[in-house]
């Protein structure tokens, strides 16, 4: 067999040239410098000026840092298992062989492309206001709503349903999941006698979980990233009394609010760890309940 020789990679290398210049511009760059400046007061006017741990040790008395990441925590704790199995749900339905199937899969996705917008944001703010959509409706029936967004004991749980609206892209990915399941498990386990709620949790889960662990990792971390929601519906303040300063928002506001971005990119840092610490847990955690059909 005739040995590559190394000219003959010039061609893929001129291709990959603009993304490995993107990867250093965009994204390693950036993700260095926001590591150096971590160890650094820096309130981009002035010089940097290095202070050490300083950033992650004052983060240990600070209130609202803590408040922030038990907000985010709860977010992220109820919100992706309830998207997920409302992705789920719907996601059984249509692979029921509905007609049309194509157009109703484009609606349920369509939330997804649109949920994390501004607009969407703004209108769910309308919605769930003093005098909104929601508190109109349940005043038909003399009900008396609260203000969902003014008050701190339900204005997260405001943002976390519009987070379990957003399950069009799970939903299409557990869609495709489900087709790959082959239907003579099916045929045998009813041949057996064994009902739809056996025949769910013995093949269907069980075969679907490798599915399920791919949308909970991408969740979370998406989840975890989340700032338009809590920015747009509490006016950026994070309130009713930071019942909504999510992780990221609270970030936003130390870095270009109060122009304190050495503090900021700690906080980033942190989020980073974090986010890796979720992902490694449950990598290690799918080993005893992520099964492949070999």
């Amino acid at each position: 067999m005739k040995q590559r020789r190394p000219k003959d990679n010039k061609a893929a290398f001129i291709f990959l040239a603009p993304w490995m210049v993107g990867l250093v511009a965009i994204t390693v760059g950036p993700m260095l410098m926001s590591l150096y400046l971590s160890f650094t007061d820096y309130n981009l006017i002035q010089d940097p000026n290095w202070i050490g741990v300083d950033n992650f040790t004052r983060m240990f008395g600070d209130e609202r840092f803590w408040n922030s990441l038990g907000v985010t925590l709860t977010y992220v704790v109820v919100g992706v298992p309830l998207q997920l199995a409302l992705a789920l749900a719907v996601a059984l339905a249509l692979d029921k062989g509905l007609k049309g199937l194509a157009f109703y899969r484009s609606v349920f996705y369509l939330p997804s492309l649109l949920g994390s917008s501004v607009a969407v944001a703004i209108l769910w703010k309308q919605m769930f206001g003093t005098s909104g959509l929601v508190n109109q409706i349940l005043a038909f029936f003399g009900i008396h709503g609260p203000g969902w967004i003014s008050d701190p004991s339900t204005a997260l749980g405001s943002i976390i349903l519009l987070h379990v609206w957003t399950f069009g892209s799970p939903m299409i990915i557990f869609l495709a999941g489900l087709r790959q399941i082959p239907s003579m498990y099916y045929e045998a386990a009813a041949v057996d006698g064994a009902g739809r709620a056996t025949r769910f949790f013995k093949i269907t889960l069980p075969l679907l979980s490798p599915i399920i662990f791919f949308n909970l990792v991408l969740q979370i971390i998406g989840a975890f990233q989340s700032f338009t929601q809590a920015f747009i519906v509490s006016g950026g303040s994070g309130g009713p009394s930071d019942s909504t300063m999510f992780f990221t928002l609270y970030l936003y506001q130390r870095g270009f609010g109060q122009f304190d971005m050495g503090y900021a990119s700690a906080m980033a840092w942190v989020l980073v760890v974090i986010v890796g610490a979720f992902t490694a847990i449950n990598f290690y955690a799918s080993k005893f309940w992520v099964f492949y059909d070999d």
